[in-house]
Order: C-alpha cells, then sequence, then structure tokens
C-alpha cells in the first residue's frame, strides 16, 4: 500500500509539473526561424498528404501565401500569435475539414474537476451570427438578461464587430460555399474567445433586447449536488434505456441525435430528423424505423439533416440502402495522395482505451492489409472500393414513396454527401439552404494528427478524397436545393420553421405530381 501511494503521489506531481512546463511553452515565443520552419512544415504535410489540395486553390497562389507568410514573421511570436498569421493561410485551401487548431491552455486535475461541477458561461447558449452581429438562439436555462433574440453588442468592451472581424479569416468552408460560415462561426465564437481570454468567472457584456441596452456581467454558476445527482441519474436512465441508446441520446444537447415521427393524423407523412451521424447503434434505428414506415401508411417521408455536421460515411451508406429500389454504388473510389499515406492515420484515434493492447497487437495486420488496399490508375492511388462500399442491394424494408431533404448551411461532410447523391440520381427532392460542404466531394475520412515541430500546433489533415457515385456540378459548391427557402434571422429567433412549411404545403397541395431534377433560380 505504502509503494502504491507513492506511485500515486509520483504520477500526481509529474501531471502537475507537465502541465505547468506546457502551459508555459505557450507563452515563450518562438524565434523567426523556427516559426519559419514550422509553416514550410505545414506546406510539405499538406502537398505529401491532402488529396486535391489544388482543388479550390492554384499552387502558384497557394505557394505565394505561405511565402508571404514566412515573409510577415520576422520577429519573435508565441504560439497564439503564430497561429493567427498561419490559420488564415490553411484555410485558404477551402477544405472545410481542414484546419489549424489554436494552442489552448491545459487545466490541472484539480481546475478539471472544479469546472465539471459548473454550468458553464457562454457555453450554456446557443447563438445566431448574422453578418456582424451576434444574437442568443437559445436559453435552455432561461438565464436573466440573455433572452431570445437578445442582441451581443460587446463582450469586455469589445465591440462584437471587432472580434468576428478578427476571428473570421479562421473559418472556412468547402470551395466558394458561402452559407457554412455564418454556422460556424455562432458555434466557434465563444471557443475563440475563450482561447483567447482564458477560463473566465464572469464577463463584462453589453447587450440590447427590445430597444433597452443593458450592461451586466455574466456569471459562471456552481451546480448544486442535487443538480449533479438529478442529471447524471437522467442521462443514466436514457443512455441506458433502449430507446435511448437506439435514437443516439446526446448528454451535451439533452436530445436524441435521431428521431421518427408521424406529424399527420393520418400518419401519411413521415419526418426523420438525424441530428449527427455520430454511427452509434444506427443500424439497428434504421432498421427499426423501416419496419416501422413499411407496416404504415406513410407515403412521403422528410429527412432532416439541418444543422448535421456528419461523421460516419458507413452509417449514410447504409441509410441509403433504405432509400432506393436497385442496386448501387454509393461512392467511386476513394482517392489518396500515394501508396503510404494511409501509413500516416491515427491509427488509435478511434479506439477506446481499453482496447489499445489488442490494438497493438494486431498493428501489423493493419499495415498489411492498408498496403494492399491500394490501387494505382492513371497515375493517381486510390483505395479498393469494396466491402462497405461496393456495389450494394437495397434493403428488403426500403421506402418506396416521394422522399423531401432538409437541408441548411450547416449540412455539412457526410450530410452533404447523402443530399448530393439522392439528388444525383433523382431521388429525392431538396429544401432550403445550400449545404456546407461541397456536391462534388470532400477530404476527410482518416486523418494524420501532424503537428507542427516548434510551435507544437496542430493540423489535422484529411487523407481520403470521399465523392458520391454520380455526375459532378463542377460547381465548386454545396448541394443546390431544388428549392430554396432561407430563413431571416427574425424567424429562427422566432421559431418559426418556414423549410418544414413549405414542404408540408407542398405535399398537401402537389402530392401526386412529379418533380424534375432540376434547380430554381
Amino acid at each position: 500500500m505504502k509503494n502504491l501511494f507513492c506511485i500515486a503521489v509520483l504520477l500526481w506531481c509529474t501531471s502537475c509539473v507537465s502541465v505547468k512546463t506546457y502551459n508555459e511553452r505557450l507563452e515563450t515565443p518562438l524565434a523567426p526561424e523556427k516559426l519559419h520552419q514550422d509553416t514550410d512544415y505545414a506546406y510539405q504535410k499538406l502537398q505529401k498528404l491532402h488529396p486535391e489540395l489544388y482543388w479550390y486553390i492554384s499552387k502558384e497562389e497557394l505557394d505565394e501565401k505561405f511565402a508571404r507568410v514566412k515573409a510577415g514573421i520576422d520577429q519573435p511570436l508565441n504560439p497564439a500569435e503564430f497561429y493567427t498569421r498561419l490559420a488564415p493561410v490553411i484555410s485558404e485551401v477551402k477544405q472545410g475539414h481542414l484546419r489549424l487548431v489554436p494552442p489552448s491552455r491545459r487545466l490541472t486535475r484539480a481546475e478539471t474537476r472544479d469546472l465539471e461541477k459548473q454550468k458553464g458561461l457562454l457555453s450554456r447558449y446557443n447563438f445566431l451570427v448574422d453578418g456582424d452581429r451576434i444574437f442568443v438562439k437559445d436559453n435552455a436555462d432561461q438565464i436573466p438578461d440573455m433572452n431570445v433574440g437578445t442582441e451581443i453588442l460587446s463582450i469586455k468592451d469589445i465591440p462584437v464587430k471587432e472580434l468576428l472581424a478578427k476571428y473570421r479569416p479562421w473559418v472556412n468552408s468547402d470551395g466558394e460555399n458561402q452559407t457554412f460560415q455564418k454556422y460556424s462561426m455562432a458555434r466557434r465564437w465563444p471557443v475563440f474567445f475563450t482561447l483567447e481570454h482564458g477560463i473566465l468567472d464572469s464577463v463584462k457584456l453589453e447587450t440590447l433586447y427590445k430597444n433597452e441596452i443593458k450592461t451586466f456581467y455574466l456569471q459562471r454558476e456552481k451546480m448544486t449536488k442535487e443538480e449533479l445527482k438529478k442529471e447524471e441519474a437522467q442521462n443514466k436512465k436514457l443512455t441506458q434505456s433502449q430507446p435511448g441508446k437506439v435514437k443516439d441520446y446526446n448528454i451535451r444537447t439533452r436530445s436524441f441525435n435521431r428521431n421518427l415521427q408521424f406529424p399527420t393524423a393520418d400518419s401519411t407523412i413521415a419526418y426523420m430528423k438525424i441530428k449527427t451521424f455520430s454511427g452509434r447503434h444506427s443500424r439497428k434505428f434504421y432498421k427499426q424505423s423501416f419496419e416501422i414506415l413499411k407496416n404504415s401508411p406513410a407515403e412521403h417521408l422528410i429527412l432532416d439533416v439541418r444543422d448535421n455536421l456528419g461523421g460516419s460515411l458507413s452509417e449514410i451508406n447504409n441509410l441509403y440502402s433504405y432509400l432506393v429500389e436497385e442496386e448501387f454504388r454509393f461512392i467511386k473510389d476513394i482517392e489518396v495522395t500515394s501508396r503510404s499515406a494511409m501509413f500516416q492515420a491515427a491509427y488509435f484515434s478511434q479506439i477506446p482505451r481499453f482496447i489499445y493492447p489488442v490494438a497493438a497487437a494486431v498493428y501489423p495486420v493493419y499495415l498489411a492489409g492498408t498496403a494492399l488496399s491500394v490501387k494505382q490508375k492513371d497515375g493517381r492511388f486510390y483505395l479498393r472500393n469494396n466491402g462497405t462500399f461496393a456495389l450494394k442491394k437495397p434493403k428488403d424494408n426500403n421506402f418506396k414513396g416521394k422522399i423531401y431533404v432538409l437541408v441548411n448551411g450547416s449540412s455539412f461532410s457526410a450530410a452533404s454527401i447523402l443530399p448530393a447523391k439522392l439528388k444525383g440520381e433523382g431521388r429525392a427532392m431538396i429544401i432550403g439552404e445550400e449545404t456546407g460542404g461541397a456536391n462534388d466531394g470532400t477530404v476527410a475520412g482518416r486523418y494524420a494528427r501532424v503537428k507542427l515541430p516548434h510551435s507544437r500546433l496542430g493540423m489535422p489533415t484529411g487523407l481520403m478524397l470521399i465523392q458520391p457515385d454520380i455526375p459532378f456540378s463542377l460547381t465548386k459548391k454545396g448541394v443546390i436545393p431544388h428549392h430554396e427557402i432561407v430563413p431571416t434571422p427574425l424567424q429562427v429567433l422566432a421559431k418559426k420553421d418556414i423549410q418544414l412549411e413549405w414542404v408540408m404545403e407542398h405535399i398537401k397541395a402537389q402530392a401526386q405530381q412529379p418533380f424534375t431534377n432540376e434547380t430554381k433560380d
């Protein structure tokens, strides 16, 4: 017992020292020569690992932008300062999955435990960004002075316009798409603010609500023991229950990631909301849901993937098999940059820690399989499209009625690939706003964990070019809806769902009329 106690104390001390050392390094300026080396290293890794690096920007333009960054660094910078120089150039690649990770201060175990017992500060709200303005979109805890529709004018006496202008170059999307940024910024500006100003116990705000300007301090609240126990019990009940598992209950959002409803009394319309393609328990959910649909009078299926940032490629491939009646090939062969590119994939990143010993033992088999999975064609390298993504048959209980897909600028990655495939095959009517993810594919899948040698900034780099098996639009944009409907900020804040309302009215008025697979101006 004495030895175990000594080991525990040693580990605790080592952990504290490592946290202190790491945080001190974030404040230490690095010589320009080292930052130049980091800049070169980042570009070399992109050229080596990232497929179609020059899809949306020419090599000459990107060469010039990286050279300009190096030329502008003529004095020491700490990692955070270096991030503000390099991140905008990484964004110029215009691949929504590619980003430079901003440096963040590490917390001690005591700090982490303390924060777990608190309700958070800005993270308790959902926000809407409209141009240079930020509004409170949701206030689930009904905190005073932060009513839905409240506009935040300044934070810590910094005008919101200045904050957004500073953060905007760090946010990008796929290609020439412009719809993703406002949703991404609404999620990420509190993260950028916290990284810049630290974890605060309170923050000064100036707000505007119903023509009244207020200045006050937003406080971080501690959770009582009763609140902690109640939340833990509720989450445990939902995550362990069969419906909670299959619908994939999300503790953070306190809602189900998947759901199936029949919004009309006659059940002729089915509505399936999928908030994320997490992959967790999805097969059982779709199997059960489409069995229910098969035995229901439903003639129309509304598939809602708005605000879905993507996830499992396997899940959308499986879902698609319930939406068609003929054999299909969901994606084209996945392109990589070389035979050895997939060796750079972060092998352990998607494996639970308790399986690490087994994963380590089979790693040589993984390497061999990876090497054999690559084929060369016309001077380019591809992963063999077999197994999950080979030619597939539809599910026996596939839905045979009309399908409507709701999308918006926050439909990204897998949530863009699925509607792109459905639209390309003429299987569904797409309604809403241009998707944030590209129509013709994206670079994602497996990632290499690239870390710059001196600043230690992370740059997770996608290794796989994933494209739906459709004729490409060649527009460098997202999936363009057949019927474009973009709600105003006032409609969003009022919770008025004009996109879903339009579909319901369309079904009611024109359910028997065929539609053409043509976009409307």
